[in-house]
């Protein structure tokens, strides 16, 4: 069976979806035999990194969901496609699609009504293409057993790495140019999405008066294309809150190595990936006990109660006074972020594809025709 990716991704920015994509497929070009070459169908408009990727097919007729809604399907007929985004082309049969959570069903306030609309349609689609399904977590592959009426025995957890960070050179110019100490501050990442929950972080803040001396630098943006307006209205006025926007990888990177810590209060998450990157900087981290972030992070955080801004308050002070409780987690944290390794995933995704697995990937299609 010969299997295409569905390079959509690489015209995209990178942001945790298109990381798990890009890392993934590096990581599987890197192990493949003489025979099983996976190529990557890309669009015209392929840019850094994902345009550094090796076998790559363009095809330059059209863009972004048209591109992977008509040309893809058409240059990838005779070939199984793997999807690792989320979307598909909905009218191919022959499909592997990585699904990374069910937000728009479990938490769709969240999202812009025309991102919603077209996302709950490309899933609904899922169950009549009958394609095997990839996802990031055990806590995924339920909820969409749930929602999409799909056998468990069709979706396959595939855990994203988190040492695609030994690639990349840490600034630390961020730090002088934010004026941060080393270990006097907490990191909150992620985009203003609201389910990952900035407001009662900030009523958080506003509690802890008495760590005065302790800046939080806030790392993110928001994509109106994606979410909804709610969330974060105005940005309130605080000497100790740093409103960073978005950095580089490597600010980011050397934004965790210095920290104190990262607060991660998140409300939904199909994995959570920030906490393992920041884990594997060295970084301890505060998370939220909701969803998958427990299986993500195991016994290497701090968990707090993320629909509580006194909890988070108050396991920011605990955390920030405590220098050897820090260091316990800094240790705890690294030992466990290493455990997660792209090559790891890339080669349980590859067995799954050519067969090295109990059920061959290629009975899995057993009402499969070309196209």
């Amino acid at each position: 069976m010969a299997f295409a990716i569905n390079g959509k991704f690489t015209s995209q920015p990178i942001t945790g979806v298109q990381r798990v994509a890009y890392e993934l497929t590096r990581a599987m070009q890197m192990r493949e035999n003489p025979g099983s070459e996976l190529e990557v169908f890309v669009p015209q408009n392929a840019m850094e990194p994902g345009a550094s990727l090796k076998r790559q097919r363009r095809f330059p007729w059209l863009r972004g969901t048209l591109w992977e809604q008509i040309t893809l399907p058409i240059a990838a007929r005779r070939m199984t496609l793997v999807n690792l985004c989320n979307t598909n082309p909905i009218l191919k049969r022959r499909q592997v699609v990585m699904v990374h959570d069910m937000a728009v069903y479990d938490v769709p306030d969240g999202f812009s009504k025309k991102f919603r609309l077209w996302y709950r349609l490309c899933f609904s689609m899922l169950p009549k293409l009958d394609p095997f399904v990839l996802t990031v977590s055990s806590f995924s592959k339920r909820r969409i057993s749930h929602h999409l009426n799909i056998d468990e025995s069709r979706i396959a957890v595939i855990p994203p790495g988190a040492d695609h960070l030994d690639r990349v050179v840490s600034d630390p110019g961020v730090i002088g140019r934010l004026q941060l100490a080393e270990d006097a501050y907490c990191v909150i990442v992620g985009s203003l999405d609201p389910r990952k929950n900035l407001q009662r972080v900030l009523d958080a803040i506003a509690k802890l008066e008495h760590l005065r001396d302790v800046k939080f630098v806030i790392v993110g943006g928001r994509n109106q294309r994606v979410f909804s307006g709610e969330g974060v209205s105005d940005r309130p006025e605080s000497k100790q809150v740093i409103w960073a926007g978005f950095v580089t990888d490597g600010e980011l990177k050397a934004l965790y190595e210095h920290a104190g810590c990262l607060v991660f209060p998140s409300l939904y998450e199909g994995f959570g990936l920030p906490p393992l990157e920041a884990m594997y900087c060295g970084c301890p981290v505060i998370a939220s006990s909701r969803t998958s972030i427990p299986e993500a992070c195991g016994d290497a955080a701090m968990y707090c109660d993320a629909m509580s801004a006194d909890d988070i308050a108050e396991k920011i002070s605990l955390m920030m006074s405590h220098g050897e409780l820090r260091q316990r987690y800094r240790s705890k944290g690294m030992a466990h972020a290493r455990e997660y390794r792209w090559d790891r995933s890339a080669k349980r995704l590859l067995e799954l594809l050519y067969g090295k697995e109990s059920e061959p990937m290629s009975e899995l299609f057993p009402r499969a025709t070309v196209g």
